[in-house]
């Protein structure tokens, strides 16, 4: 499993032994960081900006995947290292690859991307009209369509351990959510109350299909999948995403009325510029991680940390925006991160019992 892309089988057979084991843990740690980034620090960020004033739900919405230039950088740095390891080949005359993604895997990020936007525009507008909590709840049921979708789409094994998981983090969030001091808030009307509800719990349901089809892309490319070809497909996908959500910003002239939001809002206009940038940054640390995950190892770790790190965001809502921290909270996240430790463990057992069905045979050859 590969940082970068060969351009002949060969290679890739003399690289992969070296790095997989090494590097499959490194990608592991890097895309659960930047999810745990991504995670946390997106959503705190766009209640800022709705706290503070913001009330134009396409911009948030644009915003969430708006970061996508970001992915050039580690894409140039990987090119750069490819080009140096095919110079410093004696008699490799074959240019370096400048990217791996063909027209048949465009057309399915393409795909996947609009439906990213529609998610994204879903989230951001149930979000404004929602407490924190009851969002918390709806946005949770996210790990049980995304463990429904991948059971159904690409034939998810599941164990009495990431059953346990699933479970506990489910129960964590109706803890959580169910116990709301006060549900509607007063600026709310009812109606916008249950409009929010619905398109927060659309969001949950799309975002836990999108999840196991991008697996699905995965096993169907037809091509090596290394983790530069994740990368160009995330691109793609944010791309398509951002320009759906482009498409609501002009129809709704949202681009008109960012100067005069900026103007108005409550923590100064200079801030308010460095909220939009870093909410951006974040989402794509989110969305990155998300694929990387999927990649590195499956579809239903990167939905059980979502999970996890809904109730991690509370906390950190309780030390950043003052809010109160019920006992509710506290046991939503004490089950989360019992839900994570048993998916982990089962994990953990999986690899060590493959480990030990291959001992004998290797001691025989």
């Amino acid at each position: 499993m590969e940082v970068e892309g060969q351009s002949s089988d060969h290679q890739n057979q003399d690289a992969a032994p070296q790095m997989s084991k090494g590097l499959r843990r490194a990608l592991i740690v890097l895309n659960c960081v930047l999810m745990a980034l991504g995670n946390t620090g997106g959503p705190l960020l766009l209640r800022l900006y709705f706290r503070s004033g913001g009330k134009r739900q396409w911009l948030s919405s644009w915003l969430e995947t708006g970061g996508w230039p970001f992915i050039f950088l580690p894409l140039l740095i990987t090119y750069l290292h490819r080009r140096r390891r095919c110079q410093l080949r004696p008699g490799n005359r074959n240019p370096t690859k400048l990217f791996f993604i063909t027209p048949r895997l465009i057309l399915a990020c393409a795909f996947l991307g609009v439906l990213t936007g529609v998610d994204d525009f879903l989230y951001a507008y149930g979000l404004d009209f929602l407490p924190v909590s009851t969002s918390s709840l709806l946005i949770s049921t996210q790990l049980a369509f995304t463990a429904f979708f991948a059971f159904l789409i690409v034939k998810q094994k599941f164990t009495p351990y990431s059953i346990n998981s699933v479970a506990l983090l489910t129960v964590g969030a109706v803890i959580q959510g169910l116990h709301v001091s006060s549900d509607r808030p007063d600026n709310v009307t009812r109606g916008q109350y249950y409009l929010g509800f619905i398109l927060t719990l659309g969001a949950a349901a799309l975002y836990g299909l999108i999840l196991p089809l991008v697996e699905l892309m995965y096993s169907k490319s037809k091509q090596a999948i290394t983790y530069t070809l994740v990368m160009e497909m995330q691109l793609v996908m944010g791309f398509f995403a951002t320009a759906f959500c482009t498409v609501g910003m002009l129809v709704n002239k949202d681009f008109q009325a960012i100067p005069r939001e900026a103007r108005h809002f409550q923590l100064g206009e200079f801030r308010y510029y460095v909220v939009l940038v870093w909410n951006a940054v974040f989402w794509q640390f989110f969305f990155l991680g998300t694929v990387g995950v999927i990649f590195c190892v499956n579809t239903l770790l990167a939905g059980i940390l979502i999970a996890v790190f809904i109730p991690v965001t509370e906390v950190l809502g309780v030390v950043f925006f003052k809010e109160n921290f019920s006992s509710e909270k506290g046991v939503a996240l004490g089950l989360s991160l019992w839900g994570l430790a048993s998916y982990s463990y089962g994990e953990y057992r999986q690899e060590k019992d493959k480990k030990d069905k291959a001992t004998p045979s290797n001691q025989v050859a």
